[in-house]
């Protein structure tokens, strides 16, 4: 079970939950907000064994039992030596890979209809072990944008790959577990206000009175007696 008292959001690699972070504070102070790193692998098993309220996945996520809601998707680019030919272009395609040796770790997060380039002879366990065989010159790895941020080195760069697939990331919780901390929470990743109205019944606007019609007053000579209206002459 999780803490009443706090709200744990888990996150895989890559996703940066630190942008709503400032905004839960502000909106829910009296409740933590507490971050959970975990494995891409991990992340749905934690949810069910209800290690964390919510949780920032990354696509493909096994939905059963669950909720999810996208939130973006990310550019996938190849990880590549600095003096690699594929540094010299600005965009390259998976056909340009053709001839590389394109390592394919066990935690990949992308879906290949076929996988590009040559296989390595063996897949390696993590996404951070392909970075170091990328490093070594053994080949090159294709993953979203927020990992190849993630496991920056010096030595290497990377460059969009236009036409691979793509990974996306959601908010995803527990089916039996929309909570009122919950809910809170869907609303500050999705950008409502403080005041939005979801949920609330809206209040019929109230009916606009008509002005009352100001009555003229008569004009009074300064005699102190109305004015009288002299009748027109006639034209001789």
């Amino acid at each position: 079970m999780t803490d009443p008292a706090s709200f744990k959001l888990a996150y895989v690699p890559g996703a940066t939950p630190a942008k709503w972070v400032r905004t839960w504070g502000e909106r829910v102070p009296a409740v933590p907000l507490v971050l959970v790193p975990v494995a891409a692998a991990d992340a749905t098993g934690l949810l069910r064994e209800r290690g964390a309220d919510a949780a920032l996945l990354r696509s493909p996520i096994d939905r059963d039992g669950l909720h999810a809601i996208p939130l973006y998707t990310e550019t996938t680019v190849v990880v590549v030596p600095k003096d690699h030919l594929v540094a010299a272009a600005d965009e390259v395609s998976v056909v340009d890979l053709a001839d590389e040796v394109v390592l394919h770790p066990l935690d990949d997060t992308l879906e290949w209809p076929q996988l590009p380039g040559r296989a390595a002879m063996e897949r390696p366990e993590t996404t951070a072990d392909a970075i170091e065989l990328v490093a070594a010159g053994v080949g090159v790895l294709l993953v979203p944008q927020s990992l190849a941020r993630l496991h920056h080195r010096r030595d290497l760069t990377y460059r969009p790959v236009g036409d691979a697939p793509q990974s996306s990331v959601a908010l995803s919780w527990l089916e039996d577990e929309t909570s009122d901390l919950m809910e809170q929470f869907i609303g500050v990743v999705r950008g409502r206000t403080v005041n939005s109205t979801r949920g609330r019944p809206q209040q019929e606007p109230a009916e606009r009175k008509r002005p009352k019609p100001v009555a003229k007053k008569p004009v009074r000579r300064s005699g102190g007696g109305p004015a009288k209206r002299g009748k027109p002459r006639r034209r001789s």
